[in-house]
């Protein structure tokens, strides 16, 4: 009998898990609030979707280039020039199959295999399950709700001082925290990677939603940094898989013939609506203030509920609370929620396989009305003593 590959360090994604019990306690006509996902409520903008609608009608709709359609690719140069002054040449840029094709093709040609590579925790879950599928070692380094959730140069090199990595991810805004690094203190960062070795990678794919702090790219700071980034998250295009890899000089042809073998090309009708999504900023803008109008109700009634560590976050749209004095495992704590006052949430053991029981993070994206409704569930849920 053929033996399986073992995967020691893959665990369940529970935002999906959760997603997917909710899903099914709505086939039996359960009315569900969903807060577990970071997807926004909101469609593309208007524009995007009528040129979705005529290049169905009138566009083949084959295989584009691996990198992706040139005009896209120039369309994402024009991007870093205006918001970042950055000059990017688009034979620099290679579309993916959203976010999760371009970890996959960064860990895979940025790095050896064996390589360690280091995230923050709490962190994104799929870094650990990607990295650690690859053949490559996850390195944590914590940070604290008492330091804004930020890592700092000092908290890489004392990692690296204990164990020495090759490569570090970071995101700025953060999931699940929210958490932002400003320019001098990204900088500050770069300066230590380059000092020790350490290849960056930089997670910008909540660039756009910041909550008053300036976004700064790492291109603006160091050529030789590797971007991720992604129309998922302010262009509301998440079911679209469309996002994109910035690469050094010395990885494009690499990525390049990688992402010809294992993904061919990014969809066409994607590449299509990325295009025109790129020009479509009010609109988009429209939909962030709605995001922060609904972080600003639900952190304020997380802190009457008793959740701790409730706040405004500098970005994205999530609230990472804690649940101490109120439930001692936060899997159990969600489950619960959704099963009995039809609020779905996502476990912090997500984005954190050691403290995360304590927390538990909440998407703000969606509907106002279902927010509001959601917080009104929760105060009756959390009302009544719970045996979890």
């Amino acid at each position: 009998m053929t033996k399986m590959a073992q995967l020691p360090h893959l665990q369940p994604f529970f935002a999906m898990e959760l997603l997917a019990m909710a899903k099914s306690l709505e086939a039996e006509g359960r009315d569900i609030c969903h807060l577990e996902v970071g997807e926004p409520g909101a469609t593309p903008a208007p524009e995007v979707i009528a040129a979705v609608q005529q290049s169905a009608q009138t566009d083949p709709q084959r295989y584009t280039p691996a990198k992706g359609e040139l005009n896209l690719r120039t369309a994402l140069a024009s991007y870093y020039q205006d918001r970042h002054k950055v000059t990017v040449n688009p034979d620099n840029i290679l579309v993916t199959n959203g976010s999760s094709a371009g970890f996959v093709l960064a860990f895979l040609t940025g790095f050896e295999k064996g390589s360690k590579i280091a995230v923050t925790r709490p962190g994104y879950p799929a870094y650990l399950n990607i990295i650690s599928s690859l053949g490559f070692e996850p390195v944590e380094i914590e940070v604290f709700a008492e330091n804004g959730w930020r890592l700092d140069a000092d908290d890489i090199r004392a990692a690296f001082k204990s164990q020495p990595f090759d490569g570090l991810l970071l995101a700025s805004p953060a999931n699940p925290t929210g958490a932002m690094v400003e320019r001098d203190e990204l900088a500050d960062i770069l300066k230590a990677c380059d000092d020790l070795g350490i290849r960056f990678i930089s997670d910008e794919i909540y660039h756009g939603l910041s909550h008053g702090l300036p976004e700064t790219s790492a291109l603006e700071l160091n050529d030789k940094a590797l971007i991720i980034n992604s129309f998922s998250k302010y262009y509301c295009m998440t079911g679209w898989r469309l996002g994109w890899l910035v690469l050094p000089d010395e990885l494009v042809r690499q990525t390049e013939m990688l992402a010809q073998n294992m993904f061919i090309s990014a969809p066409s009708l994607s590449q299509v609506a990325g295009q025109v999504a790129l020009g479509c900023r009010n609109y988009y803008d429209a939909q962030k203030a709605d995001y922060v109008r609904n972080g600003m109700v639900l952190t304020e009634a997380l802190k009457e509920m008793g959740f701790k560590d409730a706040r405004m976050s500098d970005g994205a749209f999530y609230a990472y609370v804690g649940i101490d004095g109120l439930a001692e495992d936060s899997v159990a704590f969600c489950k619960s929620m959704l099963q009995e006052a039809g609020v779905a949430a996502t476990p912090g053991v997500d984005f954190d396989r050691v403290k995360g029981h304590k927390f538990v993070r909440f998407s703000y994206a969606g509907d106002h009305e279902m927010l509001v409704q959601a917080i009104e569930k929760m105060a009756g849920f959390l009302s009544r003593p719970l045996a979890i």
